[in-house]
């Protein structure tokens, strides 16, 4: 296939290695430069706002010491109702969330945010997932929190590792709950010039 050319330069504002890998599956030439903005200090809001937010100042700090280049910054939230589910600090703490989790449907939020500080381009927006849990059995929940999985995931546990099989059903974007909604991110880049389609197709 023919190379995907991007108008200048493009970084990810993410130290995650789920969202390094959906860019680098996408075939998207980009580096990376994680950002210094500290997610305990940024207020909570609501799902749809706190994330878009979170994703836009994450991209806006890197795009302060990149000016020249497009940044994407994002973050990624789970909702069981009206509880925000956050990385777990702990094995009861994993253990209680995917207790939670069981049997029910809840909602993965993913903010993204495009930003090139040159061009005062800047554009923000929340995605979201719904995710249909299984009923887990204690012996699954005591297995799954006994890996190392769950604990620098929100919600403990993660879709596309060994989390999988508590997954029944996904309605939505399926990268939007691994960490980055590949497919909205594209068609924005694309809409906007920042990527070029490719002259020539297959070959």
């Amino acid at each position: 296939m023919s190379e995907t050319h991007i108008n200048g330069s493009l970084i990810l504002a993410s130290k995650s290695p789920r969202r390094k890998f959906l860019l680098e599956q996408a075939g998207l030439p980009f580096s990376v430069a994680v950002s210094r903005v500290s997610e305990t200090d940024f207020p909570w809001s609501d799902p749809v706002n706190y994330p878009r937010d979170l994703a836009r100042a994450k991209a806006e700090e890197v795009a302060g010491r990149f000016p020249e280049s497009w940044v994407i910054g994002a973050d990624t939230i789970v909702m069981a109702g009206e509880e925000l589910l956050e990385k777990p600090v702990s094995r009861e703490d994993a253990r209680r969330m995917l207790t939670r989790l069981s049997g029910i449907v809840h909602q993965v939020y993913t903010g993204f945010a495009v930003v090139y500080k040159n061009k005062a381009h800047v554009h923000a927006e929340t995605i979201r997932s719904d995710v249909r849990f299984k009923h887990l059995s204690t012996p699954e929940i005591e297995w799954y929190v006994h890996t190392d999985e769950p604990y620098d995931k929100a919600g403990a546990y993660a879709i596309q590792g060994l989390g999988s099989f508590l997954v029944q059903a996904v309605n939505g974007s399926y990268t939007n709950v691994v960490g980055l909604p590949v497919c909205e991110v594209i068609d924005y880049l694309f809409k906007h010039d920042v990527l070029r389609r490719p002259v020539g197709g297959i070959r």
